[in-house]
């Protein structure tokens, strides 16, 4: 029988691989990247072999889509930020019994779902960031979850998180389950964004308390009354993806019967108006 052994919500901001570059971010994100190997860690040391990442920048417009091929290849160039993230050679291997079993169940339990096994399908940086680091620490098998849901409600992707943890339950997979994507995300205007140092600051004090309250409440284990704010936190604070991937993280650890004490292992901070993290859910 498997099993969810640890749960995170993770930054995946292009800067941390500049971090690694010379130039003005260099070093600057070392904390996240701390972050990211510090949750692989915790993932081997709980035997994962597999790591199942709920990709906010997957965008879909129609149904729910997981990219369950059993090799990912590639050379990636953002589309979004080219200059940021460039050339990236990336080559993990996959999951697919996995990502077809939670395609089914979630379908079965009422959220229509396909899996896809697509050689010409990329992985989305939400996906390939996480693992540049972690991989490093832990190498594991890898299902992306598409997350940045245009035409669904949270309600939808909660189903979709129940259906990753039943499919884990009936496989014989350890799986580190990864919900990449930022609390509040209202990135500077481009004409505001190198007047106010946008890659290091916030673009909104509003945002920037409310991203702070939330971690409180998540520290104290206060799941409950979050879900009852997420919908309103993700449209007035401009959360990445909608924060889908954060409904089906809180899907496949019960929802508001969830109710553990949350660890942040990166400390708070701004990336170009944005408010980032890495917090570690454990699991029940």
């Amino acid at each position: 029988m498997g099993e969810i052994v640890l749960a995170a919500k993770c930054t995946h901001v292009p800067t941390m691989l500049m971090s690694e570059q010379p130039g003005p971010v260099e070093g600057r994100r070392q904390p996240a990247i701390d972050g990211h190997a510090e949750i692989a860690r915790r993932a081997k040391a709980l035997g994962a072999d597999t790591v199942v990442i709920c990709d906010t920048h997957w965008v879909i417009n129609a149904g729910f889509h997981i990219n369950a091929n059993a090799r990912f290849k590639g050379v990636f160039t953002s589309n979004e930020f080219p200059q940021f993230i460039q050339d990236l050679p990336y080559d993990y291997q996959g999951n697919p019994e996995l990502g077809d079993a939670i395609a089914a169940a979630a379908t079965d339990m009422g959220a229509y779902t396909l899996s896809h096994h697509l050689d010409s399908l990329e992985l989305e940086y939400g996906t390939l960031v996480p693992l540049r680091f972690m991989a490093r620490e832990h190498e594991m098998k890898v299902v992306s979850v598409a997350a940045w849901c245009t035409v669904h409600d949270h309600q939808e992707s909660r189903i979709v998180g129940a259906a990753i943890r039943k499919a884990v339950e009936d496989s014989d997979s350890k799986v580190l389950l990864v919900a990449s994507g930022s609390l509040s995300h209202k990135i500077w205007a481009n004409r505001d964004y190198a007047a106010n140092n946008g890659t290091f600051t916030i673009s909104s004090e509003f945002n920037r308390q409310m991203d702070l309250h939330v971690l409180e409440m998540w520290k104290a284990g206060d799941h409950a009354t979050f879900l009852k704010m997420l919908p309103e936190y993700a449209r007035h604070c401009s959360g990445e993806g909608s924060m889908h991937d954060t409904a089906m993280l809180y899907g496949a650890l019960g929802w508001d019967e969830y109710d553990a004490k949350c660890e942040v292992v990166t400390p708070y901070f701004p990336s170009s108006g944005t408010g980032q993290t890495n917090v570690i859910f454990p699991v029940q």
